[in-house]
């Protein structure tokens, strides 16, 4: 499977796992001609930047639309334990995980990666460290107490 680069904040986890913000009408077609079967969606459908009705976008391309919405401010270990249950059941698809700007997904794929896999800390913090360094909240949500006091900042340099 190719890659998408222009897609924003895209990211390839294996070979059948990508991930990204929020893809444009186009982009979904382009998803589609790649084979991705499944969209999971993190983001809210409030937020200006969400596609109108992706869901039937989705679907009008013979793909299956998933909306798990994560509030910003206030993600839930509701949602988390949603999501690992939709990675459970989709184990053998190939799948396409989005919010706004990938940073909801590469935070959630970071627990499960290290929660539910058992990655290595280091191992599971590659797709999060590439897009962002949670703070507050989301902080507490991954479980990095140091960081809770912090803002969110910007992607970790990858070690030369």
């Amino acid at each position: 499977m190719k890659d998408l680069p222009h897609i924003y904040n895209w990211r390839r986890l294996d070979g059948r796992v990508t991930t990204s913000g929020q893809p444009r009408e186009d982009q979904l077609r382009e998803l589609s001609e790649l084979g991705v079967t499944h969209i999971l969606n993190l983001g809210l459908h409030t937020h200006e930047r969400a596609l109108p009705d992706e869901a039937a976008s989705v679907a009008r391309l013979g793909m299956i639309y998933i909306h798990i919405p994560v509030a910003f401010d206030d993600p839930a270990e509701a949602d988390f334990e949603r999501f690992c249950a939709v990675m459970s059941e989709l184990s053998d698809t190939t799948l396409h995980v989005h919010c706004i700007a990938n940073m909801r997904v590469s935070a959630f794929f970071y627990r499960y990666q290290r929660n539910v896999l058992g990655l290595p800390d280091a191992d599971a913090r590659i797709l999060m460290d590439s897009v962002w360094q949670p703070g507050g909240v989301w902080a507490k949500f991954i479980g990095d107490a140091g960081s809770v006091d912090l803002e969110h900042r910007p992607p970790r340099e990858p070690p030369t």
